[in-house]
């Protein structure tokens, strides 16, 4: 495992640090709820993502521990990847996140449909 040097020498720092490079977050989070995934369903799920973006994620996951990598030299290659014991430490930050999430995404509903409702009642005036 290759350990992400902070500089400023806080592990909090670090591992904030890895979780926010592009598509990170994502790919853990499709981890968690998918349980191990192949390379293509992982591109898949992970819409809008490039083929190198995934690989170099990934590879950047797995050098932290955080994911691992099983290989099958079959024809065509199985290469699929899946939460390590360490990268499953982060499913209670993602459960809460998601809660979050979708607590903001109703909210942010409930204000859309207030103001679309008070425009329309300006429009009756």
């Amino acid at each position: 495992m290759t350990k992400r040097q902070s500089p400023s020498g806080c592990p909090m720092d670090s591992l904030l640090r890895l979780l926010m490079g592009p598509w990170t977050t994502y790919i853990l989070w499709v981890l968690r709820s998918q349980g191990p995934t192949r390379f293509g369903a992982l591109k898949r799920h992970v819409a809008g993502v490039s083929a190198k973006m995934l690989t170099e994620r990934l590879r950047l996951l797995e050098n932290a521990g955080v994911v691992s990598r099983e290989y099958a030299a079959t024809i065509p290659p199985q290469v699929t990847y899946a939460l390590t014991t360490r990268g499953a430490e982060l499913s209670d930050v993602f459960v809460a996140l998601d809660e979050i999430a979708r607590r903001w995404e109703a909210q942010d509903a409930r204000l859309a449909k207030a103001a679309k409702s008070k425009g329309t009642a300006r429009k009756a005036a």
